[in-house]
């Protein structure tokens, strides 16, 4: 082990991967941690089988003389008991993010795998870093980086800034270095389904059944993609259809009419479970339906639009599609009922079936 001296912190050459960590020879618990960007002085202790690090601070804006202070003070303090009072490092990314998916409110379980996926193809050579160590220049360089998909780029570091902020809750860490990034403008895609004949031609020529049953049933409830590939036949009511888990974090019930029983009237018996089955799938439910021209939120789209030329008001389209209201009021104290609610999915049933031409154009029956 070296002598941690200034020489020594100025020459010891930054990682190409990973972080490297110096332990000085003198000073028991000193110890330079080395990455590609950065210098930083810890003191560290093993106490009844627990790593306890206090930050001391970046290189060379910290001198290796005052780092060596540092961690002497840090040591005499420990030695009277009073290191116990000192603050544990901060986490690494992964322990951060593995706490953060771990809360019990956590928004959605689809939240918690797509934050997980971004982590492990965007972030991977980060999840072992301490938090502190990641720095401004290399979120803007992340962000940069991935330029070519901007809208996986500003999702992913802010879903980063998400985890950073949960665990400054209980750290000693400053404002998210995201902080420094300039976000790539998103306009959102916002097509919807144009020509329902077209549409309902595309459909039909679909080989696989359940691909069929598929998209009619999102174009008739709006739902999102996840929302309708894991729907359960023991959600289905005779006059509901129950989402337990739902994108805002809440459960949802969706009124539903006859017409409804009728698109999913083809896979009664399938599957004693998944609505929509798939024999191939680790999970037993459909992963992705066949492709076709129109994007799959597109439909929830054509639902709201067809909705609204139908004359129903744009607040009571969105508590159909299950959008959070912007007003307190709506939010906290307006909880309409289903029987509320069904005159106006009955509404969008017609003119959906009278559109796509669907045999059954009376939704009250």
């Amino acid at each position: 082990m070296p002598k941690l001296t200034e020489t020594f912190a100025r020459k010891v050459p930054q990682t190409k991967k990973g972080t490297a960590k110096h332990w000085d020879s003198e000073v028991k618990g000193l110890v330079l941690f080395v990455g590609k960007l950065s210098k930083t002085w810890y003191f560290q202790k093993d106490v009844g089988g627990q790593t306890r690090r206090v930050l001391i601070g970046r290189y060379p804006l910290i001198s290796a003389d005052v780092a060596r202070q540092t961690a002497l003070g840090f040591a005499l303090d420990w030695g009277r008991g009073a290191g116990r009072q000192l603050q544990i490092g901060a986490p690494t990314l992964e322990t951060a993010m593995e706490t953060y998916l771990a809360r019990p409110k956590l928004r959605s379980e689809a939240h918690r795998s797509g934050l997980r996926q971004q982590f492990e193809l965007h972030l991977k050579d980060w999840l072992r870093l301490p938090l502190d160590e990641i720095t401004k220049s290399m979120v803007v360089e992340r962000h940069r980086s991935m330029a070519a998909t901007p809208s996986s780029a500003n999702h992913t570091l802010k879903y980063f800034r998400t985890v950073w902020n949960h665990a400054r809750r209980v750290h000693d860490l400053p404002e998210s270095p995201t902080m420094a990034i300039e976000w790539y403008e998103e306009q959102p895609n916002g097509s919807i389904i144009e020509d329902l004949n077209a549409w309902r031609e595309a459909v039909d020529e679909l080989s696989n059944p359940i691909h069929r049953v598929f998209y009619e049933l999102l174009l008739f409830t709006g739902f999102r993609k996840t929302e309708a590939l894991t729907l359960e036949w023991k959600n289905v009511q005779e006059d509901h259809i129950h989402l337990p888990m739902t994108k805002n974090g809440r459960s949802f019930d969706l009124p539903i009419s006859q017409v409804h029983h009728e698109i999913l009237a083809p896979l009664r018996g399938l599957h004693h479970q998944w609505v929509f089955p798939s024999p191939k799938s680790p999970s037993g439910h459909l992963k992705g339906p066949q492709r076709m021209q129109w994007s799959i939120h597109s439909h929830r789209r054509t639902f709201a639009t067809v909705a609204m030329e139908a004359g129903i008001l744009e607040e009571i389209v969105g508590r159909l599609l299950n959008h959070t209201p912007l007003s307190i009021t709506g939010q906290r104290y307006v909880k309409p009922s289903l029987d509320a609610l069904r005159p106006a999915m009955d509404t969008v049933c017609r003119e959906l079936a009278r559109r796509t031409k669907w045999n059954a154009v009376d939704c009250n029956d």
